[in-house]
This record gives C-alpha cells, sequence and structure tokens, in this order.
C-alpha cells in the first residue's frame, strides 16, 4: 500500500508566544495552542514546531508550552530547533512530541543522531538541514540513525529535485503560495510530506481533495458506503446524531440530504440540511462554533448517523453546550464508566488541593509534601503483591482502589491529568 502524503503545518515559539515561520514575526492573534489546533481540525496531518528559544529559561517555557499543546491537540508534533545534548531531546518527547528533529548545521548534533535514535528510536529523530550545505551528508544523516529529512526553507526547488533524485526520505519545506505546486513533487516516492507557515484560517482538507483528485494518497474522509445504501426518512432526510468526541456527551440532532453527506466528507466539518429553511448550512458558519469530525457511524438499521465531533463553542443555539439540557425526569444511579470515574475521583482531589478541607486525609498528604506520598504509594503497591497471593480477589480489589487514589494524589502534585495519562497508552 502507498504511504500517504502528509500536510505539516508549522510555527516557531519564542517567549510563550507563536511565531510565523514566513516572516518571523510574532501571530498575535492566536495562541499557539488555538493555531494548532485549528490547523488540526482543518486536515494537518502532523504538526511542526520550532523553539525559536534563546536561552535556558525560555527553553523550559516552550517545553511546558509543548506539553500543554500536546494536552489539547490530538494531532501529532514534530519540535526541535535547541537540542544540544540527548536530554534535550528527552524533554521534547516527554513533553509530548511525536519526534524530534535535530539541527545538522551543528556537529555536535550530527554526533547526537545516533545516540538519540537507540534511546529512542529512530522513528523518533528527524535530521533538519536548513540549507544544501548539509546536502552531502544527508546519506549520513539517515544510516547515523534519522528516519527522515526535513529540508528548510532555504532550499531551491533544484536543490531539493537533486536530493529527491537519491530516493531519500524528506519532508519538503513550502510556502503558504506554493501549495498548488505540491501536485507536482507529491508524486515522487522519496517525498513523504511538506512543511509550511501554519494559517490557521486556511482548510488544509481543500487543498488535500484537490491532491486526491490527482491521483496523490492523502488523508482524507472516505465513507464505506454509498449514500444509496441509507435508508432515508419520508423526507428523504438521514437523521445525525452528534456527540462530543471526548466525554461522549450528545450535542444534538440534526438531517443530512445527499449533498450534505458528501460536504461533511469533503471538508471534515459537519454540514446539514435545514428543513425549516429547505438549504444546506455549515455548523458554525456564521457563529463560528464549528464541528470538526472525527468519525462518522451508521447504525445497524442503516438509518441513522453518529457522528462524533470536535465541538467549538456550543452546539445549541441557545448558548447551552449540548441542545440536550433540560431534564425531564431522572433516578438516582451510580456512575461505573471508568474513566467519568477516575475523573470524578481526580476532581475532588484538585479541588481538595485548590480549597483544602479540614480533616480531609487528602490534605494531609498535600501538607505532608512529595515524598510522604511517594511513601504511600510505594506502599499501596506492596499491599497489592500481597493481596494477590491471596485467593480473596475482594482483597485485591480493595488494594488496587487504594493504590490508585494515592496516584490520582501523586498525579494532581505533579500536575499531571487522566487524559494525558490515557494518551499515552494509546500511543503504545
Amino acid at each position: 500500500m502507498t504511504e500517504k502524503k502528509v500536510l505539516i503545518p508549522g510555527i516557531g515559539l519564542r517567549n510563550g508566544k507563536a511565531y510565523d515561520l514566513a516572516d518571523g514575526k510574532p501571530m498575535e492573534e492566536m495562541t499557539a495552542e488555538s493555531v494548532f489546533r485549528r490547523c488540526g481540525d482543518n486536515g494537518g496531518d502532523l504538526l511542526f514546531l520550532a523553539d525559536l528559544s534563546e536561552d535556558d529559561a525560555d527553553h523550559d517555557r516552550t517545553i511546558g508550552m509543548i506539553k500543554e499543546i500536546a494536552r489539547e491537540v490530538d494531532t501529532p508534533i514534530i519540535a526541535g530547533g535547541r537540542v544540544k545534548r540527548l536530554e534535550d531531546v528527552k524533554k521534547y518527547l516527554y513533553a509530548g512530541a511525536e519526534a524530534v528533529f535535530l539541527n545538522m548545521d551543528s556537529e555536535d548534533n550530527v554526533d547526537l543522531i545516533k545516540e538519540a535514535s537507540s534511546h529512542f528510536g529512530s522513528d523518533k529523530i528527524y535530521a533538519y538541514l536548513p540549507d544544501p550545505s548539509c546536502a552531502g551528508r544527508a546519506e549520513e544523516f539517515l544510516q547515523l540513525g534519522a528516519s527522515r529529512l526535513v529540508l528548510g526553507e532555504k532550499w531551491e526547488s533544484s536543490d531539493a529535485v537533486r536530493l529527491m533524485e537519491k530516493n531519500l526520505p524528506v519532508f519538503l519545506s513550502f510556502s503558504r503560495a506554493d501549495a498548488g505546486r505540491l501536485s507536482d513533487v507529491f508524486p515522487h516516492p522519496c517525498v513523504c510530506g511538506a512543511v509550511f507557515p501554519a494559517d490557521s484560517s486556511q482548510s488544509l482538507m481543500s487543498i488535500k481533495q484537490q491532491l486526491k483528485k490527482d491521483g496523490i494518497p492523502v488523508e482524507t474522509l472516505e465513507s464505506s458506503m454509498e449514500w444509496s445504501q441509507f435508508c432515508l426518512n419520508s423526507d428523504g432526510l438521514l437523521p445525525v446524531i452528534v456527540q462530543d468526541y471526548k466525554t461522549g456527551q450528545v450535542l444534538m440532532l440534526a438531517y443530512m440530504n445527499e449533498e450534505a453527506f458528501h460536504l461533511t466528507l469533503e471538508r471534515g466539518v459537519m454540514t446539514y440540511f435545514s428543513r425549516s429553511r429547505q438549504t444546506l448550512w455549515m455548523k458554525g458558519e456564521t457563529s463560528g462554533h464549528y464541528q470538526y469530525v472525527k468519525s462518522l457511524s451508521i447504525d445497524c438499521d442503516n438509518d441513522t448517523l453518529l457522528a462524533k465531533v470536535h465541538q467549538i463553542g456550543a452546539a445549541c443555539h441557545t448558548g447551552n453546550y449540548s441542545c440536550f439540557y433540560q431534564t425531564l425526569a431522572s433516578k438516582e444511579y451510580r456512575e461505573t464508566n471508568p474513566l467519568k470515574v477516575f475523573e470524578e475521583v481526580f476532581g475532588v482531589i484538585q479541588d481538595r488541593k485548590i480549597h483544602p478541607k479540614e480533616g480531609s486525609y487528602t490534605n494531609y498528604l498535600f501538607d505532608k509534601g512529595i515524598d510522604k506520598i511517594l511513601k504511600k504509594c510505594g506502599e499501596e503497591a506492596t499491599e497489592i503483591i500481597i493481596a494477590a497471593k491471596n485467593p480473596d480477589p475482594e482483597e485485591i480489589k480493595y488494594e488496587i482502589s487504594d493504590f490508585l487514589y494515592h496516584v490520582m494524589v501523586l498525579m494532581v502534585e505533579k500536575g499531571i491529568t487522566w487524559e494525558e495519562i490515557t494518551r499515552e497508552l494509546a500511543n503504545r
């Protein structure tokens, strides 16, 4: 199967601000997180983050920002720019980067490739070639352990073509205006994708649709069923239940006709047919409360669509996040969804740290500090081992619950969330 080509919007980070890679100026209107989230929602396959920090304090601030971005944005991140030793590579990866690029105009970084790839895997290490002066050693960088070459913006087309003739795996750099040239270079088997300055208003899905028409393999939304296979209602429409992709909360009910269905697939943004106005409407077109598609599923009778989306703002015209905010009747029940239970207990522990309560064991642990918390985690882990030798399963259930509680206290103390943990587990 042919490897799909990827589009990689990029920004720079310095002094806690996002910088445009095209002109080096601050992107005042949006935070780095919001730029990257919009780029990912609009079709970005990877995100390129250049650490432009000039001192260690700013570098540490940037690492913190990468952590926040990785926590909030689903799209994988390639980070680098200030690598001086193996510890810097580890910092980027532990902050949430999918891979790290090493700048090859530094001989120290050339020597670091082998060590970094042996520690973290070659798929985590890319060699960044800022200009053609590094071209003669491109094969050496790959032999040392880099899995990809990333060509900087100073490469002329002729220089890039000469390197491509060697059939080495490369990411090319493009300006925003050069998007139309992707169809010319993407067919080359060694070209893995394109890096270009991020533009949060640009729909990368439209670029992908053109590439797709040109026969170039890219990641787009493809339906496994034709519209003709759906069972429509008496109006010739398909009901759509819309759900938050992270929380599972039901947001709204709407309807699609065939055109709305195909536009949703093409754009990656939920588009419906209004029964009252008898017209198409893209959710968020006037309010900015877009719904970016994460998945579409059909029910067993082929007559109802389930859309899992990333909702921007509120789904309901009343301003409520969900249209289903009015409770008609309810009965108390015990929540058993594991993640929701974890989140609820975690939330109570967080609240105890922010709003201490007299006599609270949780506050006792926070007051005693990290050494006491770690001691309790160790003790509870030992209790699990002892309980596991007991044939009674009730004891080990109790001890595992006790351990998880103390681990959550540790997580709150260190500023780690369940979302970060589940993301890390999913990556494995």
